[in-house]
């Protein structure tokens, strides 16, 4: 679609749309050229507008922010300072009696055109308002202005600022430049001259591009109208340099007639000049501020990182301490585990001490002598009835103080565990006799602890 639309372009216009598509990275080709469009071609505004769009500012074309609400109001401005300088340029008197005979001859079609006009749009006033009273497209009345301008005079003329006059102001102010406005008289007979001889300059446009922000609107629109209102010039073309001073955008000049290209420059270089100290010491206190911002927030940044670093000492700290008290605690708990096993034991020694069934008689048929080798040495011997199940043999070595803790029964030849303990093999312990031991065994104690 974008070649398709390229194909009605003039080459210049094709490559200002590339230029501009580079300079801001939009792929959209078609959205590039209706941002162009917007801005009557002007590279310049465009990526201007852009950048500040960007940069979270409101785009000149917004009718009020981004969510709606109405734009903020636009800063205060002292329009009849006391060291205010105005210079006013008288149109040229005749000279030579063809001049004075010709200004004689028209005088009366003058008075009585200009007399008639007056009349007739002061009772028009009275059954219609002024349409210029109500402000509905600031934007428009800017651009529909610049459009028309171009018409007459040229493109030849300074880079008109494409935004409001509140937006102009705002962005003087936080910049710190100067911002000369320019209102435009459409029926005024010095107006045309003006835009041609000192606006088409190439010095004035160079003097004002570089150094200063331009905004130019009709008296005839809204928005022209609304800023007459409020610097109130008397004849046309106007002219007004505004700039920070005291904390406050003032009017520090006003220039009203036809001012030539040289004398324009000349009056606006001596009061910039003069007022450029004010701008030095903003710019120096904002810098000031910038710098003292920075390094508190450089010290709140080494601040955190601070708290952060001993917050998580802290916590390691914390946790040492925890997890000793964790290790604390279960050794503790072993102790007391164990302690309380060995008190166990002792219960169950006792126990089974009182259970077990006395020593039969050696020379009863049914006793049977059993040796009990310890994993230490010890000979432990006894004799036990043959229906005496092995679960006594047990508990006796159990009873004995140089038993093992836990422990299990085995013959040597052949070498097998005694089942001397309920399980699920056998849910019985079976006896002596069943066990198949002999008169006289000789049963090891193995040490199974671990």
């Amino acid at each position: 679609m974008a070649e398709n639309n390229a194909g009605d372009l003039s080459p210049e216009q094709t490559e200002k749309l590339i230029q501009f598509q580079d300079l801001t990275g939009i792929d959209d080709m078609d959205r590039c050229r209706t941002i162009m469009e917007r801005h009557n071609w002007n590279i310049e505004a465009a990526v201007q507008d852009r950048l500040n769009e960007s940069e979270g500012r409101p785009t000149v074309f917004g009718s009020g922010g981004r969510d709606g609400r109405p734009e903020p109001r636009p800063p205060a401005v002292n329009t009849h300072p006391r060291d205010q300088r105005i210079y006013t340029v008288s149109r040229r008197h005749p000279q030579g009696w063809f001049q004075w005979s010709y200004m004689v001859l028209l005088f009366p079609f003058r008075f009585v055109y200009v007399t008639i006009f007056d009349i007739f749009h002061w009772v028009v006033r009275l059954f219609q308002p002024d349409p210029r009273r109500i402000v509905t497209d600031p934007v428009g009345d800017v651009m529909s202005f610049i459009r028309k301008f171009e018409e007459l005079y040229g493109s030849a003329h300074p880079t008109f600022y494409q935004g409001t006059y509140s937006q102009a102001l705002t962005d003087a102010k936080r910049e710190l430049k100067f911002l000369l406005v320019y209102l435009h008289g459409d029926d005024h007979q010095d107006v045309p001259s003006f835009c041609r001889e000192t606006l088409g300059s190439l010095d004035v446009c160079e003097f004002i591009n570089t150094r200063m922000l331009f905004w130019a609107a009709s008296t005839n629109t809204p928005e022209g109208y609304r800023v007459s209102l409020a610097l109130r010039e008397s004849t046309y073309p106007f002219l007004a340099l505004i700039v920070l001073r005291d904390n406050k955008m003032t009017v520090v000049q006003r220039i009203e007639g036809p001012v030539q290209p040289v004398d324009f420059i000349e009056r606006l270089t001596r009061v910039m000049n003069d007022t450029e100290a004010y701008l030095v010491t903003m710019r120096h206190e904002r810098e000031q501020r910038s710098q003292t911002n920075t390094l508190r927030q450089q010290q709140d940044v080494a601040y955190e990182e601070s708290l952060r670093q001993d917050q998580e000492k802290e916590k390691r700290k914390r946790e040492e301490r925890e997890q000793r008290e964790r290790e604390e605690q279960e050794a503790r708990d072993r102790e007391l585990e164990q302690q309380r096993l060995i008190e166990e034991k002792e219960r169950l020694k006792i126990e089974k001490a009182a259970n077990l069934p006395e020593e039969p008689d050696p020379k009863d048929p049914d006793a049977i002598r059993i040796v009990l080798k310890l994993p230490n040495g010890i000979r432990l011997e006894r004799c036990f009835l043959k229906s005496h199940s092995l679960e006594v043999v047990y508990d006796y070595v159990f009873i004995q103080e140089d038993a093992p803790d836990e422990f299990q029964l085995l013959t040597n030849y052949p070498r097998r565990v005694l089942p001397c303990r309920p399980g699920d093999d056998s849910p019985t312990v079976p006896s002596i006799t069943e066990a198949g031991l002999g008169q006289k065994e000789m049963i090891y104690v193995q040490d199974v602890s671990d």
